[in-house]
């Protein structure tokens, strides 16, 4: 079984999805829609990778009303720079 960093890192091995990811760090919690408009994608796809940013630890999401906002989960971001930090240190040695 995969560390959750690995899961992490590979959910955002996908351009779109980092473009996603982005987008929520600038401008906050989001409907699918907003999300959409400012990709080259449609909404199904934006859903799509939303379900992998969920399902990765990257991502949370609420109902209100009728939409789902979407949110960064910024304890998924914890193990994946953990080991960003700690291949920073390997690669930087004193």
């Amino acid at each position: 079984m995969s560390d959750q960093w690995e899961v992490a890192l590979d959910a955002l091995g996908d351009p779109t999805r980092r473009r996603i990811v982005e987008r929520l760090r600038a401008d906050g919690p989001s409907p699918v829609g907003r999300l959409a408009s400012a990709l080259p994608v449609g909404r199904p796809a934006v859903s799509k990778h939303l379900k992998v940013l969920e399902g990765a630890g990257l991502v949370v999401h609420e109902s209100a009303g009728t939409r789902n906002l979407y949110a960064l989960a910024p304890r998924g971001f914890i193990g994946l720079q953990r080991w960003l930090a700690g291949m920073w240190d390997d690669a930087l040695p004193e």
